[in-house]
């Protein structure tokens, strides 16, 4: 890090289990900066939600919610609940729920301190002048041992052929859907971490945005 504290953002796209998330947590610690995860900001609208009753299915009640949010405060081990994520795949399909909640994820970006954010289009629509971006994939198969390790990891159980078949499922509905799909900015550093450890990655990242930071 130079010596002079700048604003600057990090933008780290990719699919799920791909490392993104643990990437972007390390670079926001090295870096003194705050982290996103821009998924959590849909899980926590469909919580809030849950939580006030209020149905899944009205795109302007969820609107409002996603636009009262406190984005400095979510919870990553509540908001991972599975009926969670599952409310979330119904509000995060409406255009203005997305469209609100772009605008808070840029507002958190904006701060003077700067900022990490993850997710599917973070390089392309949330931060597309971010200092540094990157783009952070794995094959489906390696993708799919990360998660069912993370999950019997904590005592859980979990089919490696069910958890592969839902991670292809969810690609193709992110890649193909319409409002925002997921896909690298063109300016974006490909990381592949089929065979590289967190630590590889880590550097591999850190080593470009020093770079990107000298100029």
């Amino acid at each position: 890090m130079t010596s002079q504290k700048q604003h600057f953002v990090i933008a780290v796209d990719g699919p799920a289990a791909a490392g993104k998330g643990t990437l972007s947590r390390k670079l926001a610690e090295h870096y003194g900066l705050r982290h996103l995860d821009t998924g959590l900001t849909y899980r926590a609208t469909a919580k809030a939600l849950i939580d006030r009753g209020l149905p899944l299915d009205d795109e302007s009640v969820a609107a409002d919610t996603a636009r009262g949010l406190d984005l400095s405060g979510l919870d990553r081990t509540i908001l991972s609940a599975h009926e969670i994520g599952e409310a979330a795949s119904k509000v995060a399909v409406m255009p203005k729920v997305r469209k609100a909640l772009v605008e808070a994820q840029r507002a958190f970006a904006r701060a003077p301190s700067g900022a990490v954010l993850d997710g599917r289009d973070i390089g392309t629509v949330v931060c597309p002048d971010a200092l540094i971006k990157f783009y952070v994939t794995a094959s489906p198969a390696v993708r799919a041992r990360r998660r069912h390790d993370e999950i019997t990891g904590k005592g859980g159980s979990a089919d490696l052929a069910s958890i592969q078949a839902d991670i292809e499922k969810r690609d193709a509905r992110d890649t193909e859907r319409a409002d925002s799909p997921l896909r690298p900015a063109t300016d974006a550093h490909l990381l592949d971490t089929t065979e590289m450890g967190i630590e590889a990655a880590f550097e591999a990242a850190r080593r470009l945005v020093d770079a990107a930071l000298e100029h």
